[in-house]
């Protein structure tokens, strides 16, 4: 399954990170199209849909700030990521009832590679570009390490209602967080 990658050794900095998250989620999509398994690819389903929200979270918390602080046109740019991250997590709520044998499950994770694909692609090809081009080095790497520690606390499953707000992560994000993966435990969810 997959496994949380701690990038502060290596100084790894807040682009690389995200941009290996992408490349995970996208080949844990992958893993559910080739597998028919109804339990694994449930399995699967569930680890992607906990992966995209971790992700969804951190970069919401500490790297939609600073694209906001430093990048320009940043404010724009994070208000178009946080309606994609919407539609992300509406479909991802969708797949959570949805029977994995069931046509509608493969539109679904046909709809969510879609939109996966297309803010991996925003971000990496145009604002990881300008925030490596505005941040200094050092500080893209204190946000990545921020990055991991959110990924940590954050919530597991989506939470439609929930605003896509700094202040929301910081303060009430790590409750849901924990009641999350309390529910995960209980009902033995693989979400790693």
């Amino acid at each position: 399954m997959a496994e949380i990658i701690d990038h502060r050794a290596s100084g790894t900095d807040v682009t690389d990170i995200l941009t290996a998250d992408h490349k995970e989620m996208l080949d844990l999509v992958n893993q559910i199209k080739r597998t028919s398994e109804p339990s694994q690819r449930r399995e699967l389903t569930d680890t992607l849909i906990a992966e995209v929200m971790r992700h969804s979270v951190a970069e919401e918390m500490h790297v939609y700030p600073a694209i906001k602080t430093h990048v320009p046109s940043g404010v724009d740019e994070v208000e178009h990521d946080k309606q994609e991250h919407d539609q992300i997590v509406q479909v991802m709520r969708e797949m959570e009832s949805v029977d994995v044998s069931e046509a509608d499950f493969t539109a679904q994770i046909d709809k969510l590679e879609d939109l996966l694909r297309h803010h991996a692609n925003d971000e990496e090809s145009e604002q990881f570009p300008k925030l490596r081009a505005n941040v200094v080095g050092e500080k893209l790497v204190e946000l990545g390490e921020k990055v991991q520690d959110a990924k940590r606390l954050a919530p597991t499953r989506p939470h439609p209602s929930a605003p896509h707000s700094e202040l929301f992560h910081k303060s009430v994000g790590p409750g849901v967080g924990m009641v999350d993966r309390l529910r995960d435990k209980l009902q033995g969810r693989t979400t790693r």
